[in-house]
């Protein structure tokens, strides 16, 4: 029997529940240890990541806002340079980029993937050579709701304007393209250990991914201080940006679920959701030979009334959800003065007033699946 009055939208206390034994063990060996900073678990943690994702080398650091930060830090980016970033994503994306003094350019997202737009990608770019007020130089691609974006196509791009490719897969992490995995297709990736995130700690944790020896040097060195030989040695401005010993060992734990059945369960989730709702909404689309890692499944509605009345109605049935993103980034308050609006972002807009995110976590049960699916046919049928 479904007990509906304490579903939660992404449920980290069954997941706490289901691997207690294993995390409450990694976090007393990491007390008595008493090495908190930089322990051994970070390092075997990197190692595994790397590993599991197919690059070189993975920096681990404090949160993916940092891990954005250091990417860009790492390729010199700053004042006068143009990086072009999705107008539908969290706040993130382009914060990290205005922080090193560059500018974002707003690009629109495609309707079916909620990934960067490779048509108006090439439009914007166009656009900003043309005005020569800024230097493109990165494209930011988020994987957002844990789709990776369509990366064959934004190398064509890069290659022709000859830009660098950041992959923001802060919901990524999982996600995968044929055989390669998320965070490997950028020339640096990030993701973030955030909670909530598909693979997420107990507090803040973010990571980059590279190939390049020497920018994972780099990164090592601005997530501590600009350190050199060692952390009395300062040979640039870095940040304080490391990830805690306890965190590690806590994803150490939570990834061997993440690789042996969270990953799995999430899919099973996901195909039951668009058996049971494919016929009445947009339901989320994944192009052939992609993985999505279901940060979030996401429907939209026909417009903003349906949807809003559409939560109030699973509202008052005790079934939470979310609404990523309420407005595109282009319209938040820090961005009012910006010089360069976009010249249009309208898929982005329409998304931000019609999106819906349903519960959804490995955790989750098929029968709550079914359950929620049916309070969201009955309000539809209703509207």
């Amino acid at each position: 029997m479904v007990n509906i009055w304490n579903m939660q939208f992404r449920d980290l206390k069954r997941q706490y529940l289901a691997l207690q034994a294993d995390i409450d063990s990694a976090i007393k060996e990491v007390i008595s240890s008493t090495v908190f900073i930089m322990g051994n678990p970070v390092v075997e943690l990197e190692e595994t990541l790397a590993q599991y994702v197919g690059v070189r080398h993975c920096v681990a650091c404090a949160n993916g806002t940092d891990a954005l930060v250091i990417a860009l830090k790492v390729w010199g980016v700053g004042e006068g340079d143009a990086v072009f970033v999705p107008d539908f994503t969290f706040f993130a994306s382009a914060e990290a980029v205005s922080a090193v003094g560059a500018t974002p350019v707003f690009v629109d997202v495609d309707g079916k993937t909620f990934n960067i737009n490779t048509l108006d990608l090439e439009t914007k770019i166009a656009e900003t050579f043309a005005i020569g007020r800024l230097r493109p130089k990165v494209i930011l691609a988020v994987d957002l709701f844990g789709l990776p974006a369509n990366y064959h196509a934004l190398q064509q791009i890069a290659n022709k304007y000859q830009l660098k490719v950041l992959e923001d897969a802060a919901q990524g992490f999982g996600g995968g393209i044929d055989t390669r995995k998320a965070c490997s297709f950028g020339d640096i990736a990030t993701t973030s250990f955030f909670p909530a995130k598909p693979l997420g700690c107990y507090g803040d944790g973010g990571a980059l991914f590279t190939n390049s020896d020497e920018w994972a040097t780099l990164a090592r060195s601005y997530r501590m201080h600009g350190k050199g030989d060692n952390k009395y040695d300062n040979v640039r401005i870095g940040m304080n940006s490391r990830l805690d010993t306890l965190q590690a060992a806590i994803l150490k734990v939570k990834f061997k679920a993440f690789a042996n059945y969270e990953l799995d369960a999430v899919q099973q989730i996901a195909k039951r959701y668009t058996d049971n709702l494919h016929t009445m909404v947009q339901t989320p689309f994944v192009p052939q030979g992609f993985t999505s890692s279901w940060a979030q499944y996401t429907i939209v509605l026909d417009d903003e009334n349906h949807r809003n009345n559409l939560q109030n109605s699973l509202k008052t049935s005790a079934i939470p959800s979310m609404i990523y993103y309420p407005k595109p980034i282009h319209e938040q308050a820090a961005y009012g003065t910006m010089v360069d609006k976009p010249t249009g972002c309208p898929i982005a807009e329409r998304l931000c007033r019609t999106v819906l995110s349903l519960p959804m976590h490995p955790y989750l049960e098929i029968d709550e699946v079914d359950m929620i699916s049916a309070e969201v046919a009955k309000a539809i049928s209703s509207l």
